[in-house]
């Protein structure tokens, strides 16, 4: 299947998934300008590797002449893997490769966030750069092409203690032509890079900056690459030490389980480059007025890492969303969505399966659970009511299952097709009591955390629908606990009317309230 085809028909259901009252018109312009792109990478001339054992043997035998030995053995090997399928891709990224999309010993002329090779079709996956552990047992049935062997000195078993290998990797890029490289810090010895991310919210603490939580720092100048999780608050430290200036990018890949993915490729996980910078370390603030990517991916991480954190019994008392959750975020869009089409729902059903045929599995790899419109979200909070709103439902999944999923997709794809808008519905029709389910959950939920986020008067987002989450929103504040509601959320509710009974069997000594409620908002 074409790549165009196959986000027509991620777009047909992100258009009909949810829709929200509330928006913020005409978004700010937040490029920053042509300094630093973030699309796609301009490659220059080739440059040569001073890390490959040729050049790390030269700069040795540079400092040290008079050893009887200057050979040195490879510790890595710089390779390319040319994935022929997004399952090939994903066995890949299974066995531990950090793999980049662009070549490590090229001149980059403009940064960006990704790169496609130019000889590689654009509906393919293009050419996959990694450095493995020499020896590494490369997959026979995927293609690959070994570039160079390289000797990387912290990678080493074994080496010469009285040797200075900071002023041999220094040689080595003097030897090379990449003197301009170097960091004139480093003159004595390495250093770690290690900083803050951070980014503002505009309605939080004065607008004072807090982390960016448990996203992927890389950093990388040829082959020699490391990462890093940046804790709860944005530090991050990198274990590696750098002569030379780096490279730093956010991977959002996180730490809880979940990735960030659509750079216009379809990728599992996107990055946002944040340019080179000293290898002694880079902080970076992000806030309405960064790249506009770069800002709703850190404010989407965000939200999920905070929800996908607080799923615990002591806490949120909800099912956490499924590990390997995919995010995906839509700048054109406005409407959300919670379709979970990653773990398979819809994919196995028999007319999708019919219409994509072997191009399935290749779906469940790279497709979403939950696209995030960010199209009137020009600030930190709407955006992050969205998150939220999604990752509720993604609760719910985890706990009803994908058939349950199917029929409430379903419902919500006939409405739109029926009636050419982004909503729900009448309430009527196959699937209906489903989605009355989902979607209370989803705005009573949403809209209570936001609250607990901001504080103030409790948002009413979703009361205008025919599925009235003022119903949940009624028993919490009679008593129930949002752990209590959630537990009757179960696969066999699938109306109001089973949910008011699922209630009233688990709670029996609330059974008066409970149908006081209920009756209130009798159809």
């Amino acid at each position: 299947m074409k790549r165009k085809s196959m986000l027509f028909f991620l777009l047909l259901l992100a258009l009909a998934g949810c829709k929200k009252e509330a928006g913020i018109e005409d978004p700010e312009d937040m490029s920053t300008g042509d300094a630093l792109s973030h699309e796609m990478i301009v490659l220059g001339r080739k440059l040569e590797d001073p890390y490959s054992v040729t050049n790390v043997t030269k700069a040795l035998a540079a400092l040290y002449p008079t050893k009887a030995r200057t050979d040195i053995t490879p510790t890595d090997v710089y390779v390319r893997f040319l994935p022929e399928s997004g399952e090939e891709y994903d066995r890949l990224v299974g066995m531990g490769l950090e793999l980049m999309d662009h070549p490590l010993d090229y001149q980059i002329i403009r940064d960006g966030d990704y790169y496609h090779d130019p000889l590689i079709a654009e509906d393919a996956v293009t050419w996959q750069y990694a450095v493995v552990p020499h020896g590494f047992s490369l997959p026979e049935d995927i293609r690959y092409e070994i570039l160079d062997n390289c000797y990387i000195a912290e990678h080493a078993a074994t080496k010469a203690e009285d040797v200075d290998w900071d002023a041999v990797e220094r040689e080595a890029f003097r030897l090379t032509g990449n003197a301009d490289l170097l960091s004139p810090q480093t003159k004595a010895g390495g250093q770690t890079p290690k900083g803050r991310i951070t980014i503002v919210d505009d309605r939080m603490s004065g607008g004072k900056p807090f982390g960016v939580a448990g996203v992927k720092v890389v950093v990388n100048t040829f082959v020699k690459f490391a990462s890093a999780y940046t804790d709860r608050d944005g530090y991050y430290e990198i274990s590696k030490p750098y002569t030379s200036n780096v490279r730093y990018r956010l991977l959002f890949t996180n730490v809880e389980g979940f990735s960030i993915g659509f750079n216009a490729l379809l990728v599992p996980a996107s990055t946002s480059t944040l340019g080179k910078s000293s290898p002694a370390g880079l902080d970076a603030n992000v806030t309405r007025d960064s790249e506009r990517k770069l800002f709703c991916r850190c404010v989407v991480n965000n939200a999920a890492y905070e929800y996908i954190s607080r799923c615990t019994d002591d806490d949120l008392g909800v099912c956490r969303p499924p590990m390997d959750l995919r995010l995906w975020i839509f700048q054109g869009l406005s409407s959300s969505s919670s379709t979970m089409l990653h773990h398979g729902t819809l994919l196995g059903d028999g007319l999708f399966a019919k219409f994509l045929g072997n191009y399935s599995s290749l779906l469940a790899i790279f497709l979403p659970d939950i696209t995030i419109g960010a199209k009137d979200h020009a600030d930190y909070a709407s955006l992050y009511a969205d998150t939220v709103h999604e990752l509720a439902h993604a609760s719910h999944y985890a706990q009803v299952g994908k058939r349950y999923w199917n029929e409430y997709i379903w419902y919500i794809i006939n409405s739109f097709v029926n009636t050419g808008h982004t909503d729900y519905g009448d309430g009527t029709g196959d699937g209906a009591g489903v989605c009355e389910i989902g979607e209370m959950w989803g705005y009573f939920f949403g809209n209570l955390l936001f609250n607990d986020r901001y504080g103030g008067v409790m948002p009413t987002a979703g009361q205008v629908w025919w599925f009235k989450p003022q119903i949940l929103r009624y028993l919490y504040d009679r008593g129930l606990s949002r752990s209590e509601i959630f537990a009757a959320l179960q696969e066999d509710v699938t109306d109001r009317g089973r949910l008011r009974e699922k209630l009233v069997s688990l709670y029996p000594e609330q059974r008066a309230m409970i149908e006081q409620v209920f009756a209130r908002y009798a159809q």
